[in-house]
């Protein structure tokens, strides 16, 4: 049967794994030049491959910066649809300098969003589908592949996704897998939507705002699709050396 999945693989597991390949330079990146680094190299290597290893068997995980993400991408979804948060507590609150915030609560814990911010992201994507699910088959050596994923935001000519982050540099998603996927999948069912915006915000540890950035990429078909079989065949080939780790089969096409 030439229709078979032989594996699903969606677009943040493939950048999971792209981390455990790069492991060896994101710890340079943060403590190469660290005269008491919190693990040696070989460790924080170990801990990549165990935190991949869990990604990939869907073990719960708790993150306050995953969860103010989440929350923030509901408040600006919901001013979009004109319609009230799910599963967020919100209420607007003003601050001694007249600042009025969206004070959240979200999986027990409480975030704060300019008004400003959150209306400045949904005037944005004034009249966009929010949070659609894609998917489409990747012809790979190894089988037919279901890659697949949720877009944020999409518009009539372009992908959308929210980012938040502690710390932003140019370029940081550059490694991303969404801009890859999503259009990809898109053109197979029939959409051809190539420009893809990361759109970031960076927040400092004190929860306020530090300025909001945009990535653009264009996917080229002969150019990407090369790039992302690849990357797919690399991950399948990880995958079936530490088969016997894995308890999650959907991964290998398996409900």
């Amino acid at each position: 049967m030439t229709n078979k999945i032989s594996y699903r693989l969606y677009a943040t597991i493939l950048d999971a794994f792209w981390n455990y390949l790069n492991s060896d330079v994101i710890y340079n990146r943060y403590w190469g030049f660290s005269d008491n680094p919190p693990h040696t190299e070989d460790e924080f290597q170990q801990k990549q491959f165990q935190e991949l290893i869990d990604r990939i068997n869907r073990k719960p995980f708790d993150s306050e910066k995953a969860d103010r993400g989440t929350c923030f991408n509901e408040l600006v979804d919901a001013l979009i649809e004109h319609r009230k948060p799910k599963d967020v507590e919100v209420e607007r609150v003003a601050d001694d300098k007249n600042a009025v915030w969206y004070r959240a609560i979200y999986n027990n814990r409480t975030f704060s969003f300019p008004v400003s911010l959150c209306c400045e992201f949904a005037d944005y994507f004034k009249g966009a589908l929010t949070q659609i699910r894609v998917e489409a088959v990747l012809p790979t050596a190894y089988g037919n592949v279901l890659v697949y994923g949720l877009i944020d935001e999409l518009m009539p000519t372009t992908v959308h996704d929210i980012k938040t982050t502690g710390s932003y540099t140019v370029g940081k998603f550059k490694d991303h897998h969404q801009h890859l996927v999503y259009p990809y999948a898109l053109m197979q069912n029939g959409s051809d939507v190539r420009t893809f915006e990361y759109n970031i915000v960076e927040f400092n540890k004190g929860g306020y705002v530090v300025d909001t950035y945009t990535e653009t990429y264009v996917f080229n078909p002969e150019r990407d699709i090369p790039i992302l079989t690849n990357h797919c065949e690399e991950f399948i080939r990880f995958l079936e050396e530490n088969r016997e780790l894995i308890t999650d089969t959907k991964i290998f096409g398996l409900e």
